[in-house]
């Protein structure tokens, strides 16, 4: 279309519109203004070209030839713009990505022509409709995902679900500062001959996906897993295979993520000299005392109702004893090891030793915490004997005036230590071992030729090798666990009184003087009490 000449308002400029463009004609006059590109702009909307499209750059150029060039020229100053849709599909097909540009004095985009576009490239699934409607008919600008293809869900991977309550899970949980939760013992779970632990469920195929283009996507099917085999009391159910059933009456106990057992459970009234010494592969449960001399030996749990009165109690797991503990009884646990009080005995548990009212006269260790007054926070005492735990040993009162010394340490775990001094020396051994090698396979090498000798030096420096990588790896583990040490601390509830030897690791105290509440703990070499109120000092 072409349209007559419009006047711009300035000397020697005239604006006129052709096929949907505005050309700039110019002519020199003679003492005219300089023409500016915001006089230029002004005139293309006084000439209703306002919303056209105008280039900046473009208008500047035209007013600096408009003011420099002597001859006469034609240039275009602006242009009608229908809406545009510039369209890329992601190279894996997933989604695709439109790039809209307004109308500038010209039309909005059809949607029915946008769609036709994206189907003619092959895009026919996920399209973003109401977007692509509110884009068309709105003339907006931007870029926008107009269609996204839908991903492959892959399939989970088979679970297991614990069927039963109270299950115990034997695994250790540490917080923060390397300490394990004390864990009342409590009554047994007992479950019955053929009742349901735990149920598998089984892995699925996943959902499959689809591009935009409508490929199909593939999942990932689930990872199957199958219970855990070979563990007593358990099988799987005849009717269902996804069940795990217990085949005996017992405890049961969670074996890793896919696994259950049933421990059985054996009823004593009492361990007296008509039951005899008790072994069992199990639990023990004993509803009495356990008497002088008497032997109670479990590969699980050992629960007594009663009193142990001088006995001895070897428990695989953990040891409840409801009673007290006294007369030279001696007690050792996997785990830990719970009792009402404890008086001239000896107890020893991997994990903690719970007691709740006191502990008098008595030699105390756990790999983990002494906790000392659990259910006489106020009156509970830790008097005499000594008490050695890895990371706390916590007392209301600790000490007496009336009584020996009472010994207390922390920050030294017994069995780690023991078992790293014997990587160590281990170590060591390995070491000397090869150097010798190392001389023998020289001198072997000077003598010429392969012999049986040299294979066999060779063969056992690989194997000397092989062993030390392992045992640096073990060391460092150790390590890194009696490092926990150095949290270690002493708690005390109400105070401590009378003579009380304190230790941490190396690093002793003899206290000899009273405390109120607060803690003990160490800092390089210094032992600090920090109490509950005030500040903390140098002991």
């Amino acid at each position: 279309m072409t349209s007559d000449d419009v006047g711009s308002g300035i000397a020697g400029v005239e604006l006129q519109e052709s096929n949907g463009q505005v050309l700039l004609k110019h002519r020199p006059v003679e003492g005219r203004p300089s023409v500016l590109s915001d006089t230029l702009r002004v005139a293309l909307e006084q000439g209703g070209w306002g919303d056209w499209y105008i280039d900046r750059g473009v208008l500047s150029v035209a007013a600096s030839r408009c003011n420099s060039e002597q001859a006469e020229f034609e240039t275009v100053v602006a242009e009608r713009r229908d809406a545009r849709c510039e369209i890329e599909i992601a190279r894996d097909g997933m989604q695709v990505v439109a790039t809209f540009s307004p109308p500038y004095g010209g039309s909005l985009l059809n949607i029915d022509d946008v769609v036709q576009t994206l189907a003619g490239m092959g895009v026919v699934f996920g399209l973003d409709e109401a977007l692509l409607l509110d884009v068309c008919a709105t003339g907006k600008s931007g870029t926008f995902v107009v269609a996204s293809g839908l991903a492959a869900v892959n399939g989970d991977d088979a679970r297991f679900e614990v069927l039963v309550n109270l299950v115990r899970d034997r695994t250790p949980r540490l917080d923060e500062n390397g300490l394990i939760d004390f864990r009342e013992l409590g009554e047994i779970p007992v479950v019955d001959v053929g009742q349901p632990l735990m149920k598998r469920v089984p892995p699925t195929q996943g959902t499959p996906g689809r591009t935009v283009l409508a490929g199909l996507l593939s999942p990932q099917p689930g990872k199957d897993e199958r219970f855990a085999l070979g563990l007593p009391g358990v099988e799987v159910s005849d009717k269902d295979h996804n069940l795990l059933c217990a085949t005996v009456r017992g405890q049961p106990v969670q074996v890793g993520a896919n696994g259950m057992l049933v421990e059985q459970v054996i009823h004593f009234n009492g361990a007296t000299m008509a039951t005899g010494n008790i072994a069992f592969d199990g639990t023990v449960h004993i509803d009495g005392d356990v008497l002088t001399g008497m032997k109670v030996q479990a590969t699980g749990d050992v629960i007594v109702t009663g009193t142990v009165d001088g006995g001895l109690i070897e428990a695989g797991q953990s040891v409840l004893v409801q009673g007290g503990i006294i007369a030279h009884a001696y007690i050792t646990a996997g785990d830990s090891v719970s009792a009402r009080f404890v008086e001239n005995s000896r107890v020893e548990a991997g994990a903690n030793v719970g007691i709740d009212d006191m502990a008098l006269q008595s030699d105390l260790q756990a790999g983990n915490q002494i906790v000392v007054g659990r259910k006489a926070t106020k009156r509970g005492r830790l008097v005499g004997g000594s008490a050695r735990a890895t990371m706390k040993v916590f007392a209301p009162l600790l000490g007496d005036p009336a009584s020996s010394v009472t010994s207390v340490t922390v920050g030294v775990h017994p069995k780690l230590d023991a078992e790293l001094q014997s990587v160590l020396a281990q170590l060591d051994k390995h070491g000397q071992e090869l150097q010798s090698l190392a001389k023998l396979i020289d001198h072997l090498h000077k003598l010429g030729g392969k012999t049986d000798m040299l294979q066999r030096a060779q063969s056992t420096v690989e194997q000397l090798n092989e062993s030390n990588v392992l045992l640096l790896a073990r060391r460092v583990a150790l390590s890194e666990q009696m490092s926990l040490s150095n949290k270690a601390r002493v708690e005390i509830g109400v105070g401590v009184s009378g003579a009380v030897d304190l230790a941490f690791g190396p690093i002793t105290r003899s206290l000899r003087r009273p405390y109120e509440c607060g803690f003990f703990s160490v800092e390089g070499h210094l032992v600090l009490f920090s109490p509950q109120q005030g500040e903390r000092s140098e002991v």
